[in-house]
């Protein structure tokens, strides 16, 4: 493949109870992947807890990255360690572990299965913003770059103009042979707009 670009808007994501409130899948892949049969490669999802306290779901071989986007959870993972997050700050944990959180917030995550790996940056985006799109790491074929608005609106510069508010998401996955090394992020708004990136190997 080249670059296959997409725009996922907020009206168009699967929203879903788990048990400390709900889950949005904001993207899975491949498309035909079902989150309850663990069959994707990865899957980017928005939670929101509404509990104090409530233990998060065993995902065996699934390597997860949570990220806070509003308020503050604290993590415990038994025999391993506890963390505070507040907003923007991440943490990586493997889904075999049995893992509790406590606090009431919303949170972005990032999963993994065997054979992939990502990252999560928060970008903040007063005017206008530069990205360089990463090189292809040797052992993956592919290569996604998403970029998911918390708040705002703003334009990314590409092939052509293309615009998201919040909530939307933009992604676009690069094969062996691209020409495409950055992209322009634009703030159209008067307040500084907020996006989180996500970075994937597969």
């Amino acid at each position: 493949m080249a670059h296959n670009i997409s725009v996922i808007k907020k009206k168009d994501y699967k929203v879903s109870e788990w048990s400390g409130g709900t889950t949005t899948e904001l993207y899975i892949y491949p498309k035909e992947s079902k989150y309850s049969e663990l069959d994707f490669k990865w899957r980017l999802s928005s939670a929101k807890v509404d509990i104090e306290e409530s233990e998060f779901t065993h995902l065996s071989g699934i390597d997860r990255k949570i990220m806070v986007i509003d308020g503050k959870l604290i993590l415990d993972h038994r025999g391993k360690y506890t963390t505070e997050l507040n907003e923007f700050d991440i943490d990586s944990f493997s889904g075999d572990w049995t893992t509790k959180s406590y606090g009431k917030a919303t949170d972005f995550n990032l999963m993994t299965s065997k054979g992939c790996t990502g990252y999560l940056e928060y970008i903040l985006v007063s005017e206008s913003k530069e990205i360089k799109l990463t090189n292809r790491e040797q052992v993956y074929k592919n290569i996604a770059d998403v970029l998911y608005c918390v708040s705002g609106n703003i334009s990314i510069e590409l092939d052509s103009k293309i615009n998201i508010c919040e909530g939307d998401l933009f992604l676009i996955i690069r094969g062996l042979v691209d020409e495409i090394k950055e992209i322009n992020l634009f703030n159209n708004s008067n307040t500084q707009a907020k996006v989180i990136r996500s970075t994937i190997y597969f």
